[in-house]
């Protein structure tokens, strides 16, 4: 009961009371906006959800809401060649500023945690990219 207590904003008409679901839900939108972000990097729940067919907003994503705060995790797996510092700083920018707006709490502080990095599978996902497939080389008969 003290944790529910805890995630209640006090406005004049009423108490707004924000559950740490909706919380990790708008930080899984922000984070998989993201350019660089391959997919977020779930536990075993994640994965049988997604089995079952149902899309896990919340995904890869780990919050604690206070009275007035938010302190969020994020866990990611990012694409092949692109610079991690950059995408990890766009997911903290991102993530903060959609729950700040949403919300109206302050976010204490997002932490990023790449849990790995996706490799393209073939030559259309590396075009995709805008990364250059090695070329096959061809021995030719003379």
């Amino acid at each position: 009961m003290a944790k529910e207590e805890s995630r209640t904003l006090p406005t004049e008409l009423g108490v707004v009371k924000i559950a740490d679901e909706v919380v990790s839900i708008i930080a899984g939108l922000a984070a998989t906006e993201i350019e660089g972000v391959s997919s977020m990097s779930g536990g075993i729940a994640g994965g049988i959800a997604e089995v079952l067919g149902r899309r896990n907003l919340s995904k890869g994503i780990k919050v604690e809401v206070g009275t007035e705060d938010a302190k969020i995790d994020i866990f990611v797996v990012v694409d092949y060649g692109v610079r991690i510092p950059d995408v990890a700083w766009d997911i903290q920018e991102t993530v903060k500023n959609a729950v700040e707006t949403m919300t109206g709490l302050k976010v204490s502080y997002v932490n990023v945690h790449v849990q790995g990095v996706h490799f393209p599978k073939d030559e259309e996902e590396l075009q995709e990219e805008g990364v250059e497939a090695p070329e096959a080389e061809e021995t030719k008969e003379k």
